[in-house]
């Protein structure tokens, strides 16, 4: 109940279009008791009395103007119902896509896209069940029972205790179906969560699939999911194949009850025929609600197992300063300082007590084995994680009590894997710089090296490159992940292998790029190569995660340590890859 009277909260921020609908369904369950009524009239006092014979015509509009009210005021509800439950599930979906941008990204390295995906998507509009239909039928019928209800002990109040015997029955009946339905539920969500993700998996492994041809075992791990799927449905449904006909019966005893004991009555003389007649129309209003509570009990049902992985998110903590904190002084400097940082992703420490630092202008080399800890401390630098022990500076000012958007303002990051967007090539690198006009694009693209080939695109900057930039080369991708951040202008660069993707020729091209940016700036570059890295004006070595070797090119191969061991195999490595 608890989460279902949250979602409903949401229903406060709009009180006029509330109120508005509340007077129309209550004007509508009160409109619903003119035709019974008048029918009970008619039959009692213009039938028997052949002189008010003229008066039927009166009574039989009175009876259409009844039912006209009716659904006149339930088309103006359904109207506002519809502008008022779209508000408020726009309202969910921009909290829990908002609260998606603010959590960290240890929370997104435990969870599944496709899970994530469902929740957004699907969990939310299984909530919209609940407030759309929910209010729909939930207030319209509870209005329309205590109208009916006052209607009929208004007119006998003993033959209308044994119509509403059947009521406890009823409530009994939905509280033993209420009583575990909650995880009957919950597991179908998670049942339809678990085939998403995989279905995610495989349509974005679609390549390595086919090239492993592995179709037939995905397609049996995929009836697999689907099969719990089934189970779970069918579990549900069983529960409701007993449970919806069983009401219904019991409601049905009513009218066996009001048929026996109003006979009776009206026999005994102490009921008029035509309140027999208004009690059997008044009856068949009385349990038409009750039966749509029925309906919103399951739909509440499946709403609030939605809601709890809906509100799972939302109630997650964000990340720390994520919209408070500090702003970096202006201008940033580039200034950073590592101080005996330690870090770990879980039990097992990833960096320990590492110690940098990059002067303004400074271009800094970080090298080492694969796993050594190089990205790390470009991610802590980010704050995409927080660091454990020790002390993050820029400028002077702890990173720990910098607000994010300022922080990540200042910073230029070409990841190793480059991303693009599905969208045009202006709507990747606009990311960087929203309001950059065409001149700034290609002085950028030029820059990058990659104006060439834009230009040889379709429609240019306005070419759509598709799902993660699979319209083009891995290289091309990459030189346009350098425009995007050469676009951005930032006073720190961070370069994680950025020209891994790109042949040698290309590398030299984008190299002397990043060599005339990064005059001017602090920047951090992380390399195999040993021409991106043999002119950075201090290079840190990381092995295990802790700094083993410190120092110029060649201050560091004159040690003959660990560098001029890597040195070595880059240089072999350059050699396989230069021309015959």
């Amino acid at each position: 109940m608890k989460t279902i009277i949250r979602v409903l909260s949401y229903l406060r921020r709009y009180p006029l279009l509330g109120s508005a609908q509340l007077l129309c369904a209550t004007f509508m369950a009160l409109s619903v008791i003119i035709f019974p009524s008048v029918t009970g009239h008619v039959v009692d006092e213009v039938i028997p009395q052949p002189e008010r014979h003229g008066q039927l015509i009166f009574w039989v509009c009175l009876g259409l103007l009844g039912f006209f009210l009716k659904d006149a005021l339930n088309c103006a509800r359904i109207i506002l119902n519809n502008h008022f439950e779209q508000r408020v599930i726009f309202d969910i979906r921009s909290d829990l896509y908002q609260k998606l941008q603010r959590l960290p990204l240890r929370w997104f390295d435990g969870r599944r896209t496709g899970d994530i995906m469902t929740r957004v998507v699907e969990d939310v509009t299984a909530m919209e069940r609940v407030l759309i239909d929910g209010i729909e039928l939930g207030l319209v019928a509870f209005i329309q029972l205590l109208a009916v209800g006052a209607v009929m002990y208004y007119t006998d109040v003993t033959v209308a205790l044994w119509a509403t015997l059947p009521v406890p029955f009823l409530v009994l009946g939905a509280w033993i179906y209420t009583r575990d339905a909650r995880e009957r539920y919950r597991g179908q969500r998670e049942a339809s969560s678990d085939m998403n993700s995989l279905l995610h998996d495989n349509v974005s492994g679609i390549r390595q699939i086919k090239s492993y041809t592995a179709e037939s075992k995905e397609h049996e791990r995929f009836n697999a999911f689907s099969d719990k799927l089934r189970q779970a449905s069918l579990r549900i449904m069983r529960w409701w194949a007993f449970y919806s006909p069983g009401m219904s019966f019991v409601g049905m005893v009513g009218y066996a009850l009001v048929l026996g004991f109003g006979g009776l009555a009206v026999m005994n003389s102490r009921m008029e025929l035509g309140d027999l007649v208004l009690f059997f129309l008044l009856l068949s209003l009385f349990y038409e609600p009750i039966s749509k509570l029925h309906q919103l009990n399951q739909m509440a049902l499946s709403s609030r197992a939605a809601a709890d992985r809906v509100f799972e998110i939302l109630d997650a903590e964000d990340e720390p300063h994520s919209e408070n904190g500090q702003s970096l002084p202006e201008p940033v400097h580039g200034h950073v300082r590592f101080r005996e940082v330690s870090f770990s992703y879980g039990e097992q420490p990833t960096l320990h007590e590492v110690t940098l630092e990059a002067r303004p202008g400074e271009t800094i080399a970080l090298v080492g084995p694969t796993g050594a800890g190089k990205s790390t401390v470009v991610n802590l630098l980010c704050r995409f994680y927080e660091y454990d022990h020790g002390s993050i500076t820029i400028d002077g000012q702890e990173l720990s009590e910098t607000r994010k958007s300022s922080l990540r303002s200042a910073l230029g990051y070409v990841t190793q894997e480059a991303f693009l967007f599905n969208g045009t090539v202006r709507e990747n690198l606009c990311l960087a710089r929203r309001e950059a006009d065409d001149t700034d694009l290609w002085a950028a693209l030029r820059s990058a090296r990659a104006e060439a080939f834009v230009r040889e695109l379709p429609e240019g900057l306005d070419t759509n490159v598709g799902e993660r930039g699979v319209k083009l080369s891995g290289g091309e991708k990459q030189r346009l992940s350098i425009a995007r951040a050469l676009l951005k202008d930032p006073p720190i660069l961070l370069l994680d292998e950025a020209t891994a993707s790109v042949d040698s020729e290309t590398e030299r091209l984008i190299q002397e790029a990043l060599e005339a940016l990064m005059a001017n700036r602090s920047a951090f570059v992380i390399a195999h190569r040993l021409s991106t890295i043999r002119n950075a004006d201090r290079i840190y070595v990381l092995d295990d995660g802790a700094i083993v070797e410190e120092g110029t090119h060649d201050q560091l191969l004159e040690a003959d340590g660990l560098y001029a061991e890597l040195s070595r195999q880059a240089f072999l490595a350059e050699q396989e890859e230069a021309p015959a």
